[in-house]
């Protein structure tokens, strides 16, 4: 059992590290009618909040990201938002039914942020020109204790896309499947610390990219 389980593991970064050799790179010189947005973000956060329904208080994270839309056109806004641990765990974006999380988020940056809205609900466009900046905050349940470091994935903030083969699923034709990547901003963390001690653990910044994702 325990050689099937290393044997997963090494098939799993061998296909990482694949991915990661032999993805495509987002264009340095944008294309015609290709937009991405400007993205200025704060440093992560954890809060606790007790959720309607739930018996115990639950730790979350968050980041806020302030979205300008530069280019000359409105633009849809579709994101997606995953969170990625070293632990191979992928988390996407808590969706607050109740707005229980981002009330207390909001009360809490209510001075500098008096019209953060929650990136659920916000609207499916984004109107071109610094008056129509948005700041939005992105929620995500608490990851596994023992992870280290974490990447935050921010898709929906480009509309440059690219179509790539699998590596392995064909279709009924032999053929290998189409995959279709998006321009996608990621933020690199670190934590440190005692897992135990996680209530007063904080991220640090390692970096950030855009990468086709």
């Amino acid at each position: 059992m325990r050689q099937r389980f290393l044997g997963i593991i090494t098939i799993i970064i061998l296909l990482a590290s694949i991915n990661a050799f032999s993805a495509p790179q987002p264009s340095i010189v944008p294309r015609t009618n290709q937009w991405t947005l400007n993205v200025v973000f704060d440093q992560p956060q954890q809060i606790t909040v007790k959720v309607p329904g739930q018996s115990k208080a639950q730790r979350f994270w968050y980041i806020i990201v302030t979205l300008t839309n530069n280019s000359d056109i409105d633009v849809p806004f579709y994101p997606t938002c995953e969170m990625m641990t070293d632990t191979f765990q992928i988390l996407g974006a808590y969706h607050d039914s109740e707005n229980a999380v981002f009330n207390k988020i909001k009360r809490r940056h209510k001075k500098k942020y008096p019209l953060l809205e929650s990136i659920w609900h916000t609207d499916s466009r984004i109107l071109q020109g610094q008056d129509n900046t948005k700041d939005l905050v992105i929620i995500w349940p608490d990851f596994e204790a023992r992870a280290k470091n974490i990447s935050l994935f921010l898709a929906g903030m480009s509309n440059e896309t690219v179509s790539v083969e699998h590596p392995i699923d064909k279709d009924e034709n032999g053929e290998p499947l189409k995959l279709y990547l998006r321009k996608t901003l990621e933020l690199q963390y670190s934590i440190g610390g005692d897992e135990k001690l996680r209530s007063s653990a904080k991220l640090a910044y390692k970096g950030k990219r855009w990468v086709m994702r």
